[in-house]
């Protein structure tokens, strides 16, 4: 089978592997689409960051080079001994999320910060192949009907809604996010879902600004106007985005982050003094029944944030290096 393997930084290479075989308690995919999400993008630019090297990663067992795509939709190919939730036909999507299943988070329910956290894509093999072996605790079956462009943008749906989820947002809550990116997108559109009352978008591109509209945004800004919020999201990672989260906020509020970045410089007196909260998301939990739903339900419409489809071959040159460059992209499909 072809797949984008990672080597190093700027070094994804399409290579011929044989097709993986399931084991016990695991399932073949046949991949239908997987996006690239800005993780790839970093592992590819300037990678390994999260991507394992020197040590293998403790809870999949591999190291580079790896298969990327964490984002991604298929059919069961083939199931290993044990797999009782799905037969081979089956048309699903794939919630990457690895768990050991025996650390205290994971007894908890909290699977999304597992002490062997982790996703299939990054840390293991993941969707940018033709098949991908994934255990079958990662694969949700889906109706006949929905359509697997759609469930491949099912993960970072899923990002958006456990950071919605995190917040304090009611219905009649007015909010403001800054990024709109894939998952400042989402989030805007799970927001006005949950009931937001007026849900505004600051970004400099225009035509992600024009996309807004169409997925619930009341509002976008270039920048800030000096309009305040009880809720903000900062999902850039970036200190220039969190100090305009902060800059919007109304003394009370809530700044959710989910933006990935090293390190952020906190304005601690002015939060304090403001009784101002900070509430971090990472991944998510138990997010992707409540999406699946809605998608049949034909309640959610993600076909919008899908800007290009590619095939696997063109995955570094229409892929990557496009991304690296093109803010009129938001969403891009792999198909192999």
């Amino acid at each position: 089978m072809r797949a984008a393997r990672w080597f190093a930084a700027r070094s994804v290479r399409l290579v011929e592997l044989d097709r993986p075989e399931p084991g016990d308690g695991e399932v073949l995919v046949q991949v239908a689409y997987c996006g690239i999400c800005g993780s790839d993008l970093h592992g590819y630019l300037d990678g390994p960051h999260a991507i394992p090297v020197r040590h293998a990663h403790p809870v999949s067992g591999r190291a580079a080079p790896l298969t990327l795509g964490h984002e991604f939709s298929g059919t069961v190919a083939a199931t290993g001994n044990g797999v009782r939730g799905v037969t081979e036909g089956d048309p699903v999507a794939v919630e990457p999320h690895y768990r050991c299943g025996t650390c205290a988070q994971c007894r908890s329910g909290r699977y999304n910060i597992c002490a062997g956290f982790g996703f299939a894509g990054l840390m293991g093999d993941g969707g940018l192949a033709e098949f991908a072996c994934v255990p079958e605790y990662m694969v949700h079956r889906l109706p006949p009907h929905i359509d697997l462009a759609q469930a491949a943008v099912l993960e970072p749906a899923a990002v958006a809604l456990h950071a919605i989820r995190r917040s304090g947002l009611v219905p009649g809550t007015d909010c403001l996010i800054v990024g709109l990116g894939p998952i400042g997108l989402l989030l805007g559109l799970l927001a006005r879902k949950a009931g937001a009352r007026e849900v505004i978008g600051v970004d400099p591109s225009a035509n992600r600004r024009a996309v807004a509209p169409t997925l619930g945004f009341t509002r976008t800004l270039e920048k800030p106007d000096g309009t305040t919020v009880p809720l903000a999201f900062e999902a850039v990672g970036s200190q220039t985005a969190f100090d305009t989260a902060l800059a919007t906020l109304q003394p009370g509020g809530e700044c959710v982050l989910l933006g990935l970045t090293d390190s952020l410089a906190l304005p601690a007196l002015a939060l304090i003094n403001a009784e101002q909260k900070l509430t971090t998301s990472v991944g998510y939990r138990n997010a992707h029944g409540e999406l699946i739903a809605l998608l049949a339900a034909g309640a959610l419409d993600l076909a919008p944030l899908i800007t290009s489809v590619i095939p696997l071959e063109s995955v570094v040159d229409k892929g990557f290096e496009r991304l690296l460059g093109a803010r009129e992209e938001i969403k891009i499909l792999v198909r192999p």
